[in-house]
């Protein structure tokens, strides 16, 4: 165990990118030892942890498919390895293919199922099990489940799911002081979302909030480390940080 082990600890998954890279930075910069998970990436999961450690932070990068248990136990293992314990598990991992419902491939069905619904009930398990008394377990959504885009239906399905999951998980630690909660973006600038659509649909979606423009990915790390840091009268609730997009 790292002997400088920093007062409260955080696991990302998907941490390596995106909205995931925002959130550890910001929890790093909040004072939280921080364990970045990427699945297949570890050279921008190393990246992420160099710029937390150049800031001196503490960090680490664990890797594994979220969906294999035998992959999520050995990461949690890591990181109570190396920081004694776990406080907060946020897990951002996720994929996302859009097709309309009539013509969508089972096969790419399963995957999205297999990533997005399993790997959060895989690493909700370990979370639950792991994450000490004072601390928070975090899911991921999207503002889709309310604004039922088209071509979203198998993406929304395993995140509306995730929603149900995790809400009935904050009843399951009744006692324990564990918040469990999941954040739902709205529109934000991220590989994930920008990928396969065109200027005029992003220009569109940006001006579909009040706000008139994409959310930025520390737009959802604050979310988040309200969630991760003061907001302990927040739980059981799904939180939808989406500039107003009704």
């Amino acid at each position: 165990m790292n002997v400088e082990s920093a007062e409260r600890i955080a696991l990302v998954t998907g941490g390596s990118g995106g909205i995931g890279r925002a959130i550890a930075l910001r929890l790093a910069a909040d004072g939280f030892a921080v364990a970045v998970h990427y699945a297949g990436n570890q050279s921008r999961a190393d990246a992420v942890v160099a710029e937390i450690r150049g800031s001196g932070g503490q960090a680490i990068a664990v890797g594994g498919d979220i969906a294999d248990e035998q992959a999520m136990q050995t990461a949690f293992d890591a990181v109570e390895a190396e920081f004694g314990s776990v406080d907060v598990v946020v897990n951002t991992a996720g994929i996302m293919q859009l097709g309309p419902i009539a013509d969508f491939s089972l096969d790419d069905f399963d995957r999205i199922v297999r990533t997005n619904l399993r790997g959060t009930f895989v690493v909700a398990q370990q979370a639950a099990r792991r994450v000490r008394r004072g601390g928070a377990i975090i899911a991921f959504s999207t503002s889709v489940t309310r604004t039922q885009f088209p071509t979203y239906g198998p993406y929304v399905a395993t995140k509306a799911a995730v929603e149900g999951l995790t809400l009935i998980l904050a009843r399951e630690l009744r006692g324990r002081d564990i918040t469990v909660n999941t954040v739902a973006p709205g529109p934000t600038a991220t590989p994930l979302f920008l990928d396969g659509k065109s200027a005029e649909t992003i220009e569109s979606l940006a001006h579909a909030t009040p706000l008139e423009r994409l959310g930025a990915p520390e737009d959802i790390a604050e979310t988040v480390a309200f969630l991760a840091g003061p907001a302990r009268w927040v739980n059981g609730q799904t939180i939808f940080t989406n500039g107003g997009l009704a």
